[in-house]
């Protein structure tokens, strides 16, 4: 069994307007930075066999972090971005309410079936996904694998691990934190066990 770590970048510039950041490239503000340096002294303790992220900046840099205390070369991976938003790319909720009402409404209602407007279906995103952790599993078996990643790719994963519809991500995982830990042990084949989520790191793990 592969445990896989999944965490979120540490904050962007967008993050205080809450402004929706898929396949945009925004950059980590100075709290992002120090966050992605808790999370690398965390690493230095946790036993890790491997390290991947997306290829967005956020991601990449900090991964960086993680990188510098573990050694570990980061495997760049672009099945790890964010889902796409398509029109609401780099926009507010109340933005979005205000250019396409309509479409928005059908968001909240079921945002896998209304996904926004040009955006990724996110069973489509899943799938991507899911192919390059079956990748990590098969090539750890036995191993603990961080993988720096995105909210909303990541709360589709947990939904789609747990066995729940990928519909219920915004409910059932509200806010995954910049830089806590989401780990779940997958032999991939099977639904996954969760060990913890929304785990905050202070310094090197025990």
């Amino acid at each position: 069994m592969t445990n896989l770590v999944l965490v979120r970048h540490g904050e962007t510039v967008w993050h205080a307007e809450n402004r929706y950041a898929g396949r945009s490239d925004v950059a980590l503000t100075r709290r992002g930075h120090e966050q992605a340096e808790h999370l690398g002294q965390w690493a230095k303790g946790a036993d890790l066999a491997a390290l991947w992220c997306s290829p967005l900046s956020r991601s990449r840099d900090t991964a960086a972090a993680v990188a510098r205390t573990t050694g570990l070369e980061p495997r760049v991976d672009t099945r790890l971005r964010e889902v796409d938003f398509g029109e609401g790319e780099g926009l507010t909720s109340g933005e979005m309410a205000e250019r396409f009402p309509r479409a928005r409404a059908a968001f909240r209602r079921d945002p896998v079936a209304y996904h926004l407007p040009g955006g990724e279906p996110p069973t489509e995103a899943v799938a991507r996904a899911l192919g390059c952790l079956l990748e990590i599993v098969t090539a750890h078996p036995d191993g603990r694998v961080l993988i720096v990643g995105h909210s909303t790719l990541n709360r589709l994963l947990l939904c789609h691990f747990l066995g729940v519809p990928l519909a219920r991500y915004r409910d059932l995982f509200p806010v995954i934190g910049n830089c806590t830990l989401a780990e779940l042990r997958w032999d991939g084949i099977g639904q996954a066990a969760l060990l913890q989520l929304n785990t905050p790191v202070e310094g090197p793990a025990g």
